[in-house]
């Protein structure tokens, strides 16, 4: 089985850290829009991204989910108008670091994980619940496959495992 990415922060302890009103210093998430494409059309599947693992999904590997996602189907259908894009999940936890110094004489000047508590170097998802929904797409019967592609490119891009669920949204789609 290869490596999954962000093995530094994937897995978690403790409570969670998000009252940034307490927090001086924290990163803004890389990731802006979570809505995009068509979410008032008519579409008969829903696509959903899920997680099967606990963990956490760093904010930058969540925004590189969401523009591979994004990029294939607005690529493969040829308009950002035939599918509904969107990613439920925010990244509140804080995330932080103990940095070390690493050359001659780093001994001296610092006290290793004495009193170690770290500084914010960015925010991340937790997913606590197996099952929990990551992000989800509504497409129309002919984009159906093209959609799955689109997620499972996403779901390389995360540090948990996941599965792409497929769920018919019309009483056509639910016959076939």
């Amino acid at each position: 089985m290869p490596l999954r990415p962000g093995r530094c922060y994937r897995h978690f302890s403790g409570p969670a850290y998000t009252r940034k009103e307490y927090i001086p210093g924290v990163p803004m998430p890389k990731i802006t829009k979570f809505t995009m494409g068509n979410v008032n059309g008519n579409y008969d599947y829903e696509i959903r991204l899920v997680a099967v693992e606990k963990g956490q999904i760093r904010h930058n590997a969540l925004e590189a989910a969401r523009v591979i996602a994004l990029k294939q189907l607005t690529n493969k259908t040829g308009s950002d108008q035939a599918f509904a894009l969107v990613v439920l999940k925010y990244p509140h936890h804080v995330i932080r670091e103990n940095k070390m110094m690493a050359f001659a004489g780093a001994d001296r000047l610092q006290d290793g994980m004495r009193l170690s508590f770290g500084k914010p170097i960015g925010t991340a998802v937790r997913i606590e619940r197996l099952g929990d929904v990551i992000m989800i797409a509504k497409v129309r019967k002919e984009h159906l496959e093209i959609a799955k592609k689109a997620f499972e490119a996403a779901a390389s891009k995360i540090p948990l495992k996941t599965r792409v669920e497929v769920v018919p949204l019309t009483k056509e789609a639910v016959a076939q």
